[in-house]
């Protein structure tokens, strides 16, 4: 069994996380239930998966489960740059969530390859 928090992987898909349910505290309250939960949601899914991939018994499991956290980091790009175009988010806000959110994917990426 793995230490999910041994992985850098997991610990910048959680500071990614913390960022994004920092930056969604600004947005409109009539997205409560709408954008800022959606956002939240698939962000707090990346460390998810990877911890619980981290608890299964094999390498196809645990990629697996890097396959479920990618999704939800392309998920969570797209939500981001909704958010940019409907200025709940600034520009510099954007560009440093979207560069961790591209890093979180490149990371995933990598460690799939190592695991097949």
């Amino acid at each position: 069994m793995r230490d999910f928090k041994k992985y850098d992987i997991w610990k910048i898909s959680h500071k990614l996380t913390l960022s994004v349910y920092e930056i969604t505290k600004l947005f409109p309250k009539d997205e409560q239930y709408g954008l800022t939960s959606q956002l939240r949601r698939a962000s707090s899914s990346i460390p998810t998966n990877i911890s619980e991939g981290c608890g299964r018994d094999s390498d196809a499991e645990f990629n697996r489960f890097l396959t479920i956290a990618m999704g939800s980091a392309s998920e969570v790009e797209y939500l981001l740059l909704l958010s940019k175009e409907l200025e709940y988010i600034n520009t510099d806000s954007f560009d440093t969530l979207n560069k961790n959110v591209n890093l979180v994917k490149k990371k995933v990426y990598s460690l799939k390859q190592k695991l097949n």
